[in-house]
């Protein structure tokens, strides 16, 4: 196989970025990034970044999980823990005692195997030490990756939007045609729009839309609290509409919960609506969790979508009937935690022509588990 020497990625969140940096980090070539809005302005720059290396086990996702867990740590020591704030931590479920609508408080006292919330409980259970828990913060990840890319092997980020994948003679991808009618050159096209990869779906003409799955968004929104110090245990909470709540090394407590339905997003990158009453949810949520944190005014509301197929697993691989045409989108709430491993994987397709460290077969369109 020739190896592709002209790669386009649409999409700048962690999947592309991570693609790029193994393209430029084990390959030695360069790629052009198109987003309409630049680096991460979507759910990459506005996600959790918790990350677990065994919570998928027994699913098709596990062979994946465990390796991008691991490849987290490696980044790590390669870009800086501290310049992408990766740490292990804790992590541990806490399931309130609520009666009338309240978590009740037992004046102050701290829950036994909980660092830092002080509510009535019927159980916590530790859900992973730091073997198998850790984190990072998903702006500062996307930004080093591709700043690597772009410094090692000069690869290129254009603000734009594509609407149309150009196919020469024999219907192999030969550019991509962007909103303002400007054309890039390109043998090979990755899809790794998130929730927009629907969209997406058009670019190819019917044939091929009918053949990738549909790909939906999941709104969430999150609030970041400046704790009074640093916290080193992510909390699941059962109950009170289930806020999670994931502690990070700048002292910040990122807190999320009150998912909205799956949907076909419509939202445009980085301009998704924060709506007052869910905010405020989380702000109550917190309050009646933790008189640690319920009393401090968040510096940042925010929302995203994270992206889902209409089966649940990702779909990652060649896009049947198009030559250079590739996809990676649909990771869910795991989209942070697995963009390393996706990105090394589609890297190695492109330029190998097979994955050598986990088994794409499973994420293609064609996938024994998709229904």
């Amino acid at each position: 196989m020739v190896a592709y020497s002209k790669i386009v990625i649409a999409g700048g969140g962690i999947i592309g970025n991570s693609i790029s940096y193994y393209l430029a980090k084990r390959h030695s070539t360069p790629c052009t990034i198109i987003d309409p809005v630049g680096i991460a302005p979507a759910a990459s720059g506005k996600a959790g970044g918790f990350l677990a290396r065994d919570w998928s086990d027994h699913s098709p996702v596990g062979e994946l999980q465990r390796r991008s867990f691991d490849l987290h740590a490696e980044l790590a020591g390669e870009l800086g823990e501290s310049l992408v704030d990766y740490r292990r931590l804790e992590a541990a479920a806490v399931a309130l005692e609520v009666g009338g609508g309240m978590a009740s408080k037992p004046g102050g006292k701290k829950l036994e195997g909980v660092e830092w919330a002080d509510v009535n409980v019927r159980g916590v259970r530790m859900l992973g030490g730091r073997d198998t828990i850790a984190q990072v913060h998903p702006k500062k990840l996307s930004n080093a990756l591709w700043n690597y890319s772009k410094e090692s092997v000069g690869s290129k980020l254009v603000i734009g939007k594509v609407v149309e994948a150009i196919l020469d003679g024999d219907g192999a991808v030969c550019g991509v045609k962007l909103e303002d009618g400007t054309i890039i050159e390109a043998d090979a096209l990755v899809v790794a729009c998130g929730p927009w990869t629907d969209s997406a779906r058009t670019w190819f003409g019917p044939a091929v839309e009918a053949k990738l799955p549909q790909m939906f968004g999941v709104k969430y929104h999150s609030i970041l609290v400046p704790s009074p110090r640093v916290l080193n245990q992510a909390v699941f909470f059962s109950g009170h509409g289930d806020p999670e709540v994931y502690p990070r090394p700048d002292g910040d407590a990122y807190i999320t919960g009150f998912p909205d339905p799956s949907i076909i997003v419509t939202e445009s990158p980085g301009n998704e609506e924060v709506r007052p009453e869910m905010v405020n949810k989380l702000i109550d949520a917190t309050k009646k969790t933790s008189t640690e944190l319920g009393d401090i005014p968040p510096h940042t509301r925010q929302a995203c979508y994270l992206p889902t197929t209409d089966d649940g697993i990702p779909v990652i691989g060649e896009i049947p009937g198009v030559k250079g045409a590739f996809v990676a989108a649909g990771h869910g709430c795991w989209g942070i935690l697995n963009g390393p491993a996706t990105g090394e994987a589609v890297a190695e397709l492109l330029m190998k022509g097979k994955a050598e460290h986990v088994k794409l077969s499973v994420f293609g369109v064609k996938s024994p588990y998709r229904r």
